[in-house]
């Protein structure tokens, strides 16, 4: 049994599609509509658009679309009934028991107890006298007791079943702990244990305050253990889509936000004032952690560890951010490894100095090209002045040809030589981008991502029942005369005939279309699909003769795919034949 329709609806009318996303996206009005970035993809200009009349979402740069539920969906990486359960709450809506599958909500909540029952305990154990050893290796890291508490750093114990004997007793399951990835199952015995043990323990805590997840770091007396262990991925945990402190920065980084390589340079910058730090978790910077931190900031500083994996890590996170639309500067730090032992040596107020006077992605990336290059030999500056020159081929007209008056400066070379190459590597990377295009023009690749593949073998087909579906959603008391001359199964495509199955079946039940009376039959791309047929211009003038116009080109497409063309006729004589037959429908 689905949610009721008329509790659907009642959760949309309580939570107002422009509260739900405004958190998020910094909308503006647009006439009628709201305008912002898109939260799910990197874009410089605006293309994600609210449409508060019908409460409804739609990104013409990427094709996410939908409604408070789908936006919920995406943006808090949900499924349908979690979606809906969490509007609910939030608007007081109560959802009546059904026999719709709970068992994802149910584990997933278990995991959030489980986790903070997990924090609570291994915090307890940090602040006895059993995890002494604990505290006085965070105390002797600078730490205070009040940025351990703020952070609800913790200890496990040695012993190998401590918290698993702990939470079974309050009464979650072995299957439920090891969900959770806090306890795991030996393959020799088949008994479970502690997933951390004798380790100094960093909860990880998501935008809404759950803790999802816990670091450990290795007891400083245990030399031969990893040095630091990390939850796997679970139901409610996915390292690539968090980061480390992303709870308290998300408030406090309106214009800048620092990326830095680990967790206890995240606490010791918050500690010292800089709380709009992050880090990632035990993994390289990814393209989902890039989206998440352009929802909350105007920049980002990148100050990752200045060894050479450190660097490298840098470069790779720079590649990653490279299309998130925000400005991107580089902190070098000088003569420190990382930001923790600067802040040690140096001081907040020098770290800040430092941080303000950060260089720019281009700047860093200029710099790293000298790497191991003796810019004192002729063939060296040669050698790096073509290097650099491949640098600034990717980059706008007005910043290359700042750098180049300068390089042109620096090392005495014409500026007009180094724009010519810098041109040269321009057009040389047109011709490559071009040549793949081509090659994807004549070899094209259905993505299963499309969500109407079908469409590309039927374009005429597919067309005319995406504008059809549009006048029928936005003109549903038409729905009797188009009822009279199309039915579902006239549609060419699958996707097509299912929407307006849907449609239609909303119309005759409900006489109405809400796409949130939807969300449970269709995924997440699929409803943008919807969205953007519900808001095409395509449909609002002349409807009849658009509907007309689609169903002839719907049947004749129908027609030629079944063979039921009469070869005797001329294409003129074929078309008139199939107008005949819907003007003879119209008139029943």
């Amino acid at each position: 049994m689905a949610i009721p329709d008329d509790v659907l609806l009642e959760i949309k009318y309580k939570n107002d599609i422009e509260s739900i996303i405004s958190p998020y996206v910094t909308l503006k009005r647009a006439g009628r509509n709201l305008k912002g970035l898109c939260p799910f993809h990197n874009e410089k200009t605006p293309s994600f658009t609210v449409y508060p009349e019908n409460g409804s979402f739609y990104c013409f740069g990427c094709g996410a679309g939908g409604d408070i539920f789908t936006f919920t969906r995406l943006i808090e990486n949900l499924d349908y009934i979690e979606a809906v359960r969490l509007l609910a709450e939030r608007s007081g809506v109560n959802i009546p028991e059904g026999d719709y599958d709970n068992s994802i909500f149910n584990l997933k909540k278990k995991i959030y107890e489980i986790n903070k029952e997990a924090a609570r305990f291994y915090h307890a154990y940090l602040m006895s006298e059993n995890g002494k050893w604990a505290l006085d290796y965070l105390l002797g890291r600078g730490l205070t007791i009040q940025t351990i508490k703020h952070f609800g750093l913790g200890a496990a114990p040695s012993g190998w079943t401590t918290l698993t004997d702990y939470l079974t007793k309050k009464g979650y399951s072995v299957f439920e702990l090891e969900q959770a990835n806090i306890s795991s199952k030996s393959s020799k015995t088949g008994k479970y244990f502690d997933r951390f043990r004798g380790r100094v323990m960093f909860p990880v805590i998501d935008i809404r305050g759950n803790v999802i997840a816990f670091s450990g770091r290795a007891n400083p007396a245990e030399k031969d253990a990893a040095k630091y262990i990390n939850s796997a991925d679970t139901p409610v945990y996915k390292k690539s889509r968090n980061l480390f402190g992303i709870n308290f920065a998300k408030n406090n980084c309106a214009e800048r936000i620092i990326l830095v390589e680990g967790n206890m340079d995240v606490i010791s910058l918050h500690q010292a004032g800089f709380d709009n730090t992050v880090a990632p978790l035990g993994t390289a910077f990814t393209e989902e952690q890039a989206k998440l931190l352009s929802r909350y900031t105007k920049e980002i500083v990148v100050t990752l560890d200045s060894d050479t994996a450190g660097q490298k890590a840098v470069m790779r996170a720079l590649e990653t951010m490279k299309n998130s639309g925000m400005p991107i500067r580089v902190l070098v730090l000088p003569e420190c490894k990382d930001p923790d032992e600067y802040i040690k040596k140096n001081g907040a107020a020098r770290f800040k100095m430092l941080l303000d006077g950060a260089v720019s992605e281009i700047e860093y990336r200029l710099l790293r090209a000298a790497d191991d290059i003796d810019l004192n030999e002729d063939n060296a500056k040669i050698k790096y002045l073509k290097k650099a020159a491949e640098i600034l081929a990717n980059t706008d007209s007005i910043t290359s040809d700042f750098y180049a008056s300068k390089l042109s400066e620096k090392y005495g070379v014409s500026k007009s030589t180094i724009v010519s190459e810098i041109s040269r590597l321009r057009t040389k990377n047109f011709k490559t981008e071009q040549k793949k295009e081509i090659k994807q023009v004549i070899n094209p690749k259905i993505s299963q991502k499309e969500v109407n593949p079908e469409r590309r073998l039927n374009v005429k087909a597919a067309a005319a029942e995406e504008n059809l579906i549009s006048v029928l959603m936005q003109h549903p008391d038409l729905y009797n005369e188009i009822d009279k001359l199309i039915k579902p199964e006239d549609m060419v495509t699958t996707l097509n005939r299912e929407v307006f199955a849907a449609i239609s079946e909303l119309i005759k039940n409900n006489n109405m279309v809400d796409i949130s009376l939807l969300g449970e039959r269709f995924t997440p791309e699929q409803i943008g699909y919807i969205v953007s047929l519900q808001n095409s211009v395509n449909a609002g003038i002349n409807a009849k003769k658009v509907i007309n116009d689609c169903i002839a080109v719907i049947l004749k497409e129908r027609m030629l795919i079944s063979g039921t063309k009469d070869e005797n006729l001329s294409i003129e004589e074929w078309h008139t034949k199939i107008q005949n037959i819907i003007n003879s429908k119209m008139g029943e």
